[in-house]
C-alpha cells in the first residue's frame, strides 16, 4: 500500500474516495441509515406530543367530581373536543367578514383546522377515536395523576370510542333505529 504524502506540520494527507469505490457506497449507507433514524425519531416526537396535547385537554375538561364516566359522558366529552375550534373559527370569520380587506386572513389556519375536525369527525363516526380510559375508576384516577410527562404516555390506558357506542348506550335512540328497520322490513315483504 503506497504512503500518503506529508504535508506541513507533520500530518499526512487525507486521500480522497473515489465515487464508484466500495468505500463511497458504505459511507453512503451509513449516511442514509442515519437520517431514516432521524426522521423516524422526529416522527416520534411529533405524534407523541400531538397525542400529549389531546390527553391534556381531556385532563384539563374531566369533572373533578366524578370519579368514573359512563360511555355517553365520554361520548360528550369528545364532541366537546371536537369542537375546541369553534372560537378560533368564529375569530377568523369575523376577520374576513371586514369589508375593505384583501384575501382571507389566516386561510391557512382555517383550512387545517376544518381539515383536522373533518379527519376527527371521521375516525369518531367510523373506526372510533382514541381517548384515555375514563369509565374505568383506576386508569381515569392514573389519568388525573398524569403531569404531562409525554415518556409516561405509553402507560396511560386508552380506550376506542365511536359515535354507535354513544348510541348503544342510550336505549330511546336504539329502539327508533330497529322500529325503522322493521318497518322497511316489513314494507319489502
Amino acid at each position: 500500500m503506497p504512503k500518503l504524502r506529508k504535508t506541513q506540520g507533520g500530518k499526512q494527507e487525507k486521500k480522497t474516495i473515489h465515487p464508484y469505490s466500495r468505500k463511497a457506497a458504505q459511507l453512503a449507507r451509513e449516511a442514509h441509515k442515519q437520517e431514516k433514524k432521524e426522521k423516524l425519531k422526529t416522527d416520534r416526537a411529533l405524534r407523541l406530543s400531538i397525542i400529549g396535547e389531546k390527553l391534556q385537554w381531556f385532563q384539563s375538561h374531566l369533572d373533578p367530581t366524578k370519579i368514573e364516566y359512563t360511555k355517553k359522558e365520554a361520548c360528550e366529552l369528545i364532541e366537546n373536543y371536537m369542537c375546541r375550534f369553534d372560537a378560533e373559527l368564529e375569530q377568523i370569520e369575523l376577520q374576513n367578514s371586514i369589508k375593505g380587506r384583501q384575501g382571507r386572513q389566516h386561510g391557512s389556519r382555517e383550512t387545517v383546522i376544518k381539515q383536522t375536525i373533518e379527519r376527527e369527525r371521521q375516525l369518531y363516526e367510523g373506526y372510533g377515536m382514541e381517548i384515555p380510559d375514563i369509565m374505568n375508576r383506576k386508569h381515569l384516577k392514573f389519568f388525573r395523576e398524569w403531569d404531562g410527562d409525554l415518556r409516561k404516555l405509553p402507560n396511560i390506558k386508552m380506550k376506542k370510542l365511536s359515535a354507535r357506542d354513544a348510541a348503544c348506550s342510550n336505549p330511546e335512540v336504539v329502539d327508533v333505529e330497529t322500529k325503522e328497520e322493521l318497518n322497511k322490513a316489513e314494507e319489502v315483504a
